[in-house]
């Protein structure tokens, strides 16, 4: 399965009576019915590890774009228009800010990891309070209550899988505790964030700005308001596009694929 393609539904599954394993490109599994999956004997696979150092990047690429107006500023430099920079145009420091993580898995660690080489003070909100010794390693706190992390953090970067619990997890009370200053960054599934509130915090500065990998859908349509706003900064789902971290998926993949084959354990199996 690679971008949620083929739909894995009970008529697909009718079909493939002799169907063993569905191995499926990335970490997120929300697009699985597993138990439909397991009702018809099938077991199912992802590749949860290859992706976390690429996408982290991403989320540190998506922060420091946004908040030095990356790309307004290279519009304005290539832009025919262009007879000189104006000397007001500024952006907002990153080194020394206080980024909140809301998902302390292995992506939100590495993107802790990054953001102490900026001096960053690091907030993290997670099922399950990592150990003493992780926090240490990266100077991270952790906030027991989202709204401690919301209201205090310059930076809310969103790194939690998609479940239930964390469907539209970032809504119009989470947006109105966060700083007007602040700026939210997505790289988990664009439905942890309410869209239409995020819309609205945005054009009423509520906060400053967003900077998203994913949305609902994917693309957007062309004219959702999202990309009428000077104040985000959206990218083509590609926390993991890079050569070697697809090249490597797609051989975990294949791995998961003979395995189920061949009737033994197949690795990095989704129970």
């Amino acid at each position: 399965v690679w971008y949620h393609k083929p739909a894995i539904n009970e008529e697909l599954l009718q079909s493939l009576p002799n169907l063993k394993v569905v191995a499926s490109a990335g970490v997120g599994i929300d697009h699985l019915d597993l138990k439909l999956l397991f009702s018809y004997g099938v077991k199912a696979s992802n590749t949860p590890f290859i992706v976390s150092t690429d996408t982290a990047d991403m989320g540190m690429a998506l922060m420091l774009a946004s908040s030095r107006r990356l790309v307004e500023g290279h519009e304005m430099a290539v832009s025919p228009d262009t007879e000189y920079f104006p000397v007001d145009w500024l952006g907002v420091e990153v080194s020394g800010a206080t980024l909140g993580i809301l998902g302390m898995g292995k992506i939100g660690y590495k993107v802790a990891e990054r953001a102490k080489a900026f001096e960053m003070k690091i907030l993290y909100h997670n099922r399950n309070q990592r150990k003493k010794e992780e926090e240490s390693a990266v100077g991270a706190v952790y906030c027991k209550k989202i709204d401690d992390l919301l209201q205090q953090s310059d930076f809310v970067l969103l790194a939690v899988t998609l479940t239930p619990q964390t469907h539209k997890l970032i809504g119009k009370r989470e947006l109105e505790l966060m700083k007007p200053t602040a700026t939210l960054i997505n790289i988990s599934r664009g439905l942890i964030v309410d869209q239409d509130a995020l819309v609205e915090a945005l054009q009423n500065k509520v906060i400053k700005a967003a900077a998203l990998d994913v949305t609902y859908p994917e693309p957007l349509p062309r004219d959702h308001p999202l990309l009428k706003l000077k104040n985000v900064i959206i990218t083509p789902h590609i926390g993991s596009a890079t050569k070697k971290t697809r090249w490597v998926m797609m051989e975990e993949m294949a791995e998961s694929i003979e395995a189920g084959l061949a009737g033994v354990p197949v690795p990095r199996e989704v129970l």
